[in-house]
C-alpha cells in the first residue's frame, strides 16, 4: 500500500501537537543480527512504540506497532512492552488506542514468541474488566497471531483503507496449497460488509471519530433529573388505528430518533464475528448528558426480503456485551414487524438467539430502558423489550404474533384482526394499564406528522428515564427487574405488588 504511515507518524496525527510522551524503557543491546540491522534502518529499538497524549485534550495511551520492523513481528522484548504500556494504561485509568500493522508473531524467536500472545490478551482483558476503553485501528498489513489477540479485542474497531487484514498470510497460503489465496477476501472494506470490524477511516479521521467514541463511554454521570411530569391525557384510539398508523413508511424511525434527538452518536457494525444484519442498528450514542450503547430495530430495513434474522440478534447480544464492558446503561428500541419466518432463520437459530438475548437482557448488570418506537410483533419485539423502564410511543404497540397472524390462528382468517387486537391489548394504553409498560410518549396527532417534534419529545424521555436509573441505587438492580416481570399478569395484594 502506498503512503503507509510510519507508527511515529500516526501516533502524531492522532494526538494533539507535542503532547506524545513515550513510556518505553530502553533495551539492551541486539543480539540478533537482524534485529540489529532493523534498529540501525528504522532508528526504533522494537517493533512496538507506546506512550500517552492528549487526544483533543483527553489524557490516552497509545500502543503502535512500526511494520518497517521487521513486518512488525512481535517476539518477547515487543510483547513486554505492550503489556507493560497496557497495565500502565489499567492502574492509571486511561482509555487505550491500538494502532496494530504486523505480519504476526517473530518467527525468529520461535513458539516462546508464539505464546507471549496469551499474556497480552490477559492485559487488554483486565483492562476491559476494569470498565476501560479499547479502541482499536487496524493499519495495513495485519494478521497472524496479532490479529488473532490483541488486535481482535476492540469495543470498537476501524480499518486503514484498503488494509490488508486476515489470519493467513497470502503468501503462506500459497506455499501451502500451491494457489494464491482469493483476491478481495481480506481487504478492510470486505471485514466491513461481513460485520468483522466497525468501520474503515482514513489515518486523518481516526481523531475526530476516536474523540466522539470516548465523549460517550467516558461521560460523567449526568445530573438528577427532575420529578416526571404527570402522564398527558391521550385520546382512546382503538387499538387497529394505531397499528395502521405504526406501519406508514414516512413513520420515524431509530435512525431519525438518533439525528434528531442524540449526540456523539458512532455507528457500530455486525457482530464482530462474521456477520451483520442491517435490520439491527448498534451504536454508542448521547442523549443529552447521558451517555448509552444502543440497540435499534431499524424499519427501513426490515422487509418482506430481508426480516430481522438471527445476525441482527447476535449484534444485539454485542450490544449487550458491550455495555457491561462499558459500564453504560442499554437502551432498546423496538420497531418489527416481526423477525424471519423462513428456513434460512430456522438455520440460523432464530429461536435460541431470541431465548439468548432475553437472557442476557434481563440479567444485565447495567440499567436499561425500552421504547418501543412503533411495531412490537412477535419474538423479533420481545427479544429487546424486557428492561428495568419501558416508554411505548402513543401509537406503538406488542403483540406475540401481527394481528392477521393472531386472527389466522383464532379465527382461520385475517378478517378479525382489528377484533383480536382489541382483545389481546397490544396498544399503548393497554401496556400502560397492564404495568408492561411506564410511560407513554404522546403523538400530535401521529409520529409521521410531526417527525422532527416526536423525536425531540422521546429523546427528553429517554434521558430522563435513564438519568434516573443512573440515581437510583445500583444495589438491588436485577433484583426489581427481575421482581417486575415475575409478578407480571399476577393479581397480588397491593403490599405484595411493591418490590
Amino acid at each position: 500500500m502506498a503512503g503507509r504511515l510510519s507508527a511515529r507518524d500516526l501516533i502524531e496525527l492522532v494526538l494533539d501537537d507535542g503532547s506524545y510522551r513515550s513510556w518505553d524503557e530502553p533495551l539492551g543491546p541486539a543480539s540478533d543480527p537482524d534485529v540489529a540491522a532493523a534498529r540501525q534502518r528504522t532508528g526504533l529499538d522494537e517493533a512496538v512504540i507506546t506512550g500517552e497524549g492528549l487526544l483533543r485534550g483527553r489524557r490516552v495511551a497509545v500502543v503502535a506497532c512500526e511494520f518497517g520492523f521487521l513486518a512488525g513481528s512481535i517476539g518477547v522484548d515487543a510483547a513486554e512492552r505492550l503489556v507493560s504500556a497496557v497495565e500502565r494504561a489499567t492502574s492509571e485509568r486511561l482509555p487505550l488506542l491500538a494502532a496494530p500493522a504486523s505480519g504476526g508473531t517473530r518467527m525468529q524467536e520461535g513458539t516462546v514468541a508464539f505464546l507471549q500472545m496469551v499474556k497480552i490478551t490477559a492485559a487488554v482483558a483486565r483492562h476491559k474488566a476494569a470498565g476501560l476503553p479499547y479502541l482499536v485501528y487496524l493499519r495495513h498489513p495485519t494478521f497472524g497471531g496479532v490479529l488473532a489477540s490483541w488486535a481482535s479485542l476492540g469495543q470498537m474497531t476501524a480499518a486503514e483503507p484498503r488494509a490488508m487484514i486476515g489470519f493467513l498470510g497470502p503468501r503462506v497460503y500459497e506455499a501451502l496449497y500451491g494457489r494464491p489465496f482469493p483476491e478481495g477476501v481480506q481487504v478492510a472494506e470486505t471485514l466491513r460488509r461481513q460485520g468483522l470490524i466497525d468501520g474503515v477511516l482514513p489515518p486523518e479521521d481516526l481523531a475526530e471519530v476516536a474523540d466522539r467514541a470516548l465523549r460517550v463511554m467516558l461521560a460523567p454521570p449526568p445530573a438528577a433529573p427532575a420529578a416526571a411530569p404527570p402522564q398527558e391525557r391521550l385520546p382512546d384510539v382503538p387499538a387497529w388505528e394505531s397499528i395502521t398508523l405504526s406501519r406508514r413508511p414516512d413513520r420515524p424511525g431509530v435512525r431519525q430518533l438518533l439525528r434528531h434527538a442524540a449526540s456523539d452518536v458512532v455507528r457500530l457494525n455486525g457482530t464482530g464475528a462474521g456477520e451483520a444484519d442491517p435490520a439491527l442498528l448498534l451504536a454508542l450514542a448521547r442523549f443529552g448528558g447521558v451517555s448509552c450503547v444502543l440497540l435499534g430495530q431499524d424499519r427501513r430495513n426490515q422487509t418482506d426480503t430481508g426480516p430481522l434474522g438471527p445476525a441482527a440478534l447476535r449484534a444485539a447480544r454485542r450490544g449487550m456485551r458491550l455495555a457491561r464492558e462499558l459500564r453504560l446503561p442499554l437502551v432498546t428500541v423496538v420497531d418489527t414487524p416481526g423477525a424471519a419466518l423462513s428456513p434460512e432463520a430456522e438455520k440460523g437459530g432464530l429461536a435460541g438467539e431470541i431465548a439468548r438475548c432475553l437472557a442476557e437482557l434481563v440479567t444485565l448488570e447495567t440499567p436499561t430502558l425500552s421504547l418501543l418506537l412503533g411495531q412490537g410483533s412477535g419474538g423479533g419485539a420481545l427479544a429487546l423489550v424486557p428492561c428495568d423502564r419501558v416508554l411505548v410511543a402513543q401509537h406503538g404497540w406488542l403483540s406475540p404474533l401481527p394481528p392477521e397472524g393472531a386472527s389466522a390462528i383464532v379465527h382461520r382468517d385475517v378478517e378479525h384482526a382489528a377484533q383480536v387486537a382489541e382483545a389481546q391489548g397490544v396498544r399503548s394504553a393497554d401496556l400502560l394499564a397492564a404495568g408492561i409498560a411506564d410511560r407513554i410518549v404522546p403523538e400530535h396527532p401521529d409520529a409521521a406528522a410531526e417527525p422532527k417534534a416526536f423525536c425531540v419529545r422521546a429523546g427528553r424521555e429517554v434521558e430522563r428515564e435513564l438519568a434516573a436509573l443512573l440515581h437510583a441505587p445500583r444495589a438491588g438492580l436485577l433484583d426489581r427487574r427481575l421482581h417486575r416481570y415475575r409478578i407480571l399478569g399476577r393479581h397480588l395484594p397491593a403490599d405484595d405488588a411493591v418490590a
